[in-house]
């Protein structure tokens, strides 16, 4: 058990498990896109340890860029969306997948996909490292999913709690 802020948290997925799962979406990716060069679009902050693992594990070609939204505050999400740091790329025509740490309600991925889907891309899929599908509001299409998990608030590898966790090597959920 770690403490983070006020709150507890256990171990929930361990690194191992976690680096295991990602290189099979990795793997996915691979033969989806083979013969192919897709864009990532990382969301950050929170996806950077799982665009990073995933990257490594990659073996097409494949371009990377980063885009920053947030919904959170502390330990929920607040349904309104910021856009803090935009996509300058050019992506019309392009195949392009969209990197996020966790979906769970669906309002950040919607709005995300409407801004991506509006520049004209050739395709567009999502890869999320964790899915909280009892959380789900508004559904969209995932096609790389890490874990579907519990409506629990988790932190680490690269997810926080106002802003501290983000480090931590493994996932860890809110102990009860």
């Amino acid at each position: 058990m770690i403490q983070i802020h006020d709150k507890h948290f256990d171990i929930f997925i361990d690194q191992e498990t976690l680096e295991a799962r990602i290189a099979k979406l990795a793997e996915q990716i691979d033969h989806d896109y083979a013969g192919r060069c897709p864009l990532l679009i990382a969301v950050l902050n929170g996806s950077f340890l799982f665009v990073a693992e995933l990257m490594k594990n990659i073996r097409i070609d494949c371009e990377i860029t980063f885009i920053r939204l947030n919904s959170y505050e502390g330990t929920g999400t607040t349904g309104k969306v910021k856009q803090i740091l935009g996509l300058s790329e050019e992506i019309s025509g392009r195949d392009v997948v969209i990197i996020e740490d966790i979906v769970d309600t669906g309002h950040t991925m919607a709005e995300l996909l409407g801004q991506v889907t509006a520049k004209k891309p050739r395709s567009i899929e999502i890869a999320t490292m964790l899915h909280k599908p009892e959380a789900t509001r508004i559904p969209v299409t995932l096609k790389y999913v890490g874990f579907a998990i519990e409506n629990k608030f988790v932190l680490g590898y690269g997810l926080d709690y106002d802003g501290l966790g983000r480090n931590l090597p493994c996932i860890y959920q809110l102990a009860e």
